[in-house]
């Protein structure tokens, strides 16, 4: 997400949606603004400035077992209805459509950026 606001800034994001759904996911669960994020984003920060800009912005302050299964639930988070599973399906026969071990969205944005950037899936 950090490198799509970046992208974004720079007029260099191509297709990549800065603040898309599943951006809104970490930005709902931190309680961050994404214009305020991409504010900071735009000072030029390195990775690790704006982890600590969100922590001391986060509106929901979380424990780190609770940042620990968020991110295990997200990272395991696959299509859940019927028009979801759809683009994924759309998406998965475009890139990687011989992998069957492609499930989550995870996975899809790796594979994606792979064979985006002349990886062969």
């Amino acid at each position: 997400m950090l490198d799509k606001g970046r992208a974004t800034i720079a007029g260099k994001n191509g297709e990549y949606r800065y603040a898309c759904p599943l951006d809104e996911r970490f930005l709902d669960f931190t309680g961050i603004n994404p214009n305020a994020l991409k504010k900071e984003l735009a000072k030029g920060k390195g990775d690790g400035e704006i982890l600590a800009w969100i922590q001391a912005n986060a509106k929901h302050k979380r424990t780190e077992p609770e940042i620990a299964s968020w991110s295990a639930f997200v990272e395991h988070r696959a299509p859940a209805d019927p028009e979801s599973r759809a683009f994924f399906n759309e998406l998965h026969s475009k890139t990687a459509p011989k992998r069957e071990d492609i499930v989550t969205w995870f996975e899809m944005l790796d594979v994606d950026d792979y064979v985006s950037f002349g990886g062969k899936a």
